[in-house]
C-alpha cells in the first residue's frame, strides 16, 4: 500500500508536555519514509539466532547486527536520513555535532554522501578507533571538554558563530526516525517477538524501538539498558522530569549519557516498559559472551542489551528475545581488558 505524501502530526502527548518538547514528534509514517532513503544506502543488517546462546539464556534470542553498518553502529540509519532532508543552502553551510564517536561517524558518512562539509567535536578522551574513523570519513574532528555534554556545548557555539547546520544527537526527528527503521527490520524478520532489549545513551535507538515497536506490535515489550554509573535516563523516566547529572562514570562511551534529553524523553516516557542498569564489568562478560556464540564483536555499549537479558533471564524464560548489538567499535586495548578481567557466563 502506498503511503500518502503526509500525514497528520500527533497530539502533544502528557510525556512531551513533561519533558518540555513543544516540536514534532516522529511517526510510524516517517519510519517507514525514512526506510525508502535509508535503504538506498545502507542494506538491512542480519538477524541472527544463535543456539549457543538461547541455550544460555533459556529463551530464543536474536540479535540484530548493527556492528555491520559501514560506521560500525546503527547510527548511521539517522544521520543518512536528517541529511537527506536538508536543503542546498543547509548543506552548502556544513553540519556541526558532538559525539562521542558513533553519531559522529553517522554524520561524516552522512555528510560524505550528501556533499556537506562536518565538523564534530568529541571529548578529550575520546575512543581513538572512532576518531580515526571519522576523519577517514572526512569529518574534521575537534577535541574539547571531559564528556559528551561538554562538547556538545561547544558544537553548539560552534554552529552558532559559523552558521553551520547542528545536529542534535537526540532532539532531531528525522534523526530518530532513520535510526527507527532498524525495528521495522527486526519485526520483519520476528514479527512475534515478545521482549525487545535496547540500549540507551541519548535515547534514539529506545525512542525508535517504542514508536515502532508499540505501533506495530502493541504487546511487544520494550525494556532499555543504561549503565549503572549514567543512570539520567532512567531516572528521568522514573520521575518524569528530565535529569542532569554532574558525571557518567562509565568506559562505554555509548551509553556515557549524564543529561536527559526532551524529544526522546517524550516518546519514551509513555511506551517503554523498564529501562534496566547494567555494571561496566557485565557489559564486558557480554561482550566476550557475544564473542565466544556469535563471533560477534560489540563494544561496551553494544553488548549492555545481551548483559541486561542476563540480568533479566528469570522473566525472559521461553520467549522470543531481540537484543539489539548496537555497535562494534571496540578497541583492542578495550578488548584486552575484558579478556584480562573478566570470562563469559
Amino acid at each position: 500500500m502506498a503511503l500518502p505524501a503526509t500525514a497528520p502530526r500527533p497530539r502533544a502527548s502528557e510525556a512531551a508536555d513533561a519533558a518540555g518538547w513543544d516540536g514534532p514528534v516522529p511517526t510510524l509514517h516517517d519510519v517507514y519514509r525514512a526506510r525508502q532513503v535509508v535503504q538506498r544506502y545502507l542494506p538491512p543488517t542480519p538477524m541472527l539466532n544463535p543456539a549457543a546462546l538461547s541455550a544460555r539464556l533459556g529463551a530464543d534470542v536474536y540479535v540484530k547486527c548493527e556492528n555491520l553498518q559501514p560506521t560500525g553502529a546503527f547510527k548511521v540509519r539517522g544521520g543518512v536520513n536528517l541529511l537527506s532532508r536538508l536543503s542546498d543552502e543547509e548543506l552548502a553551510r556544513g553540519v556541526v555535532t558532538a559525539s562521542t564517536g558513533n553519531h559522529g561517524q553517522s554524520i561524516a558518512f552522512a555528510a560524505g554522501l550528501f556533499g556537506a562539509k562536518a565538523t564534530i567535536f568529541v571529548p578529550e578522551v575520546a575512543n581513538p578507533l572512532k576518531v580515526d574513523a571519522m576523519r577517514r570519513l572526512g569529518a574534521e574532528v575537534v577535541f574539547v571538554g571531559r564528556d559528551f555534554d561538554e562538547c556538545r556545548e561547544a558544537a553548539g557555539r560552534h554552529a552558532e558563530d559559523t552558521g553551520a547546520y547542528f545536529v542534535h544527537s537526540a532532539n532531531e526527528p528525522h534523526l530518530i526516525a532513520g535510526v527507527a527503521t532498524y525495528v521495522l527490520e527486526i519485526l520483519d524478520a520476528v514479527p512475534d517477538l515478545d521482549t525487545l532489549i535496547v540500549p540507551v545513551g541519548g535515547g534514539s535507538g529506545l525512542a525508535g524501538a517504542c514508536l515502532v515497536g508499540k505501533a506495530i506490535n502493541p504487546t511487544l515489550r520494550v525494556v532499555g539498558v543504561g549503565a549503572e554509573g549514567a543512570p539520567a535516563v532512567r531516572d528521568s523516566w522514573r520521575r518524569r522530569e528530565l535529569l542532569a547529572y554532574d558525571r557518567a562514570d562509565t568506559d562505554a562511551e555509548g551509553v556515557a549519557t549524564r543529561v536527559a534529553f526532551a524529544l526522546p524523553s517524550s516518546i519514551i516516557w509513555d511506551a517503554v516498559d523498564d529501562i534496566a542498569l547494567v555494571s561496566d564489568a557485565e557489559m564486558r562478560r557480554a561482550t566476550l559472551t557475544l564473542l565466544e556464540t556469535t563471533r560477534l564483536l560489540a563494544e561496551g555499549a553494544g553488548a549492555a542489551a545481551l548483559a541486561a537479558a542476563r540480568q533479566l533471564r528469570d522473566t525472559l524464560s521461553g520467549q522470543k528475545v531481540g537484543v539489539v548489538l548496537s555497535g562494534g567499535n571496540l578497541t583492542l586495548d578495550g578488548l584486552r581488558r575484558a579478556l584480562a578481567e573478566e570470562t563469559p557466563w
